[in-house]
């Protein structure tokens, strides 16, 4: 006699076991399509609970190029929190001397002076200036980034307490005749001279590394010129020194962005500066000033331990510019995990929630994928070689294999 209860109960086993089944070929079928594209790469992939879906390679440690950058978000976000605001205090003597203390602020750019001069004009009144001394002091001469180097390249600008426009000059150079490649930047005569002595024909932009005094005085220039834009007005000579003791700010300003703001322009951009300073700001903020890498990486080092990441996470800096930083897959993974609450501060070149890295014979990139039966996964991927490409095929095979 056929006994429809027992024929459901079948049926019901038989479409369970399926379901179970598919998931599992699904995963083959990605791994064997991830193989297939990058034998030797390595790529890990895990889902929201820590299940490790694809896992080639993932034992080998690998140079995370601006991955990193993932990596001081995270440790930036915890520590510093997503509203913080880094400062520019203000000074002025009896003689009408201001001096200007940086607090390592990495997007005081034109647009944040165009902000800043008119507060500061309000505050000190438009009788005329008789000097401008800035203060680096919260930067101790002599901090070096392992992995910059002494260039003029844009991503080795020098890390400083008060610096403009990510410490670089962006211009236009035509013979002898150099003018600012921006609207919203005033050329100024240091710009000038220093785009004459090194700067290439056409348009280019400049770091500030040779010479800290040098990136210091165009930053005074830089800021005078926004003051008299302001109706304020600048006599004197602009020098470095510090701040005499007792004095009180007559005006503070606070960056007009959010650290989550800055960090979301850190991991667009990819700006080598500013994730520097940023780092930089960990250790200052823990330990005190002035700041230094050794106290940052402290930071890094405690945190990351209390993740049980103090094998899987070597730094040596927060940009990735070092190849001397040493990261696992499992180790990355573990951090995207983390830094999930502030995923959608990532923007990828693709329109996805992701990060690249690319030094010479490195590419790497590493985010979040979402797939049809595991959600949002987090993966890890780091190739050898010069093709920036398939990484963003394997991705895909990620996405659709999933």
């Amino acid at each position: 006699m056929f006994d429809r209860r027992i024929f459901i109960l079948l049926l019901c086993t038989l479409v369970a076991a399926s379901l179970q089944i598919l998931p599992s070929h699904a995963l083959t079928g990605a791994a064997q399509k991830v193989k297939a594209l990058a034998p030797s790469g390595l790529v890990y992939v895990i889902d929201a609970d820590g299940n490790e879906l694809i896992a080639q390679n993932a034992d080998k440690p690998f140079v995370p190029a601006s991955v990193a950058k993932v990596v001081t978000a995270w440790l930036a976000m915890e520590t510093l929190g997503a509203d913080y605001r880094f400062k520019t205090q203000f000074y002025l003597d009896a003689n009408r001397v201001l001096y200007v203390r940086g607090g390592g602020d990495p997007f005081l750019v034109s647009e944040e002076l165009e902000l800043l001069a008119p507060q500061l004009v309000a505050a000190i009144g438009k009788e005329p200036i008789t000097g401008i001394v800035l203060d680096s002091s919260y930067y101790p001469p002599g901090i070096t980034i392992p992995g910059i180097e002494d260039t003029n390249e844009a991503y080795d600008a020098l890390n400083s307490a008060l610096a403009v426009n990510f410490n670089t000059i962006n211009a236009v150079r035509k013979g002898s005749t150099v003018y600012s490649a921006e609207k919203q930047t005033p050329i100024t005569p240091l710009a000038v001279s220093e785009f004459r002595r090194r700067g290439p024909q056409g348009r280019s932009r400049i770091s500030l590394t040779q010479e800290p005094e040098v990136s210091l005085k165009y930053a005074g220039e830089l800021l005078a010129a926004f003051i008299e834009k302001a109706g304020g007005k600048v006599e004197g000579e602009i020098s470095v020194g510090p701040v005499p003791e007792g004095m009180t700010p007559v005006y503070v300003h606070n960056q007009s962005r959010s650290l989550a703001a800055i960090i979301n322009q850190l991991l667009i951009g990819s700006n080598n500066y500013i994730a520097n300073q940023i780092f930089l700001e960990i250790g200052g903020q823990r330990y005190g000033g002035p700041v230094s890498l050794e106290k940052s990486l402290q930071v890094a080092n405690e945190m990351l331990a209390a993740q049980g990441l103090q094998d899987a996470i070597h730094m040596e800096e927060g940009s990735g510019i070092s190849r001397g930083n040493r990261f696992t897959a499992r180790g990355l993974a573990k951090v995207l995990d983390l830094f999930v609450p502030y995923a959608e501060l990532m923007h990828g070149h693709d329109g996805g929630t992701n990060k690249t890295g690319t030094m010479s014979g490195i590419r790497t990139l590493a985010g979040y994928a979402d797939t049809a039966n595991h959600g949002r996964v987090r993966f890890v991927i780091a190739l050898k070689g010069g093709t920036g490409r398939l990484r963003y095929q394997l991705l895909r095979a990620i996405e659709s294999g999933l």
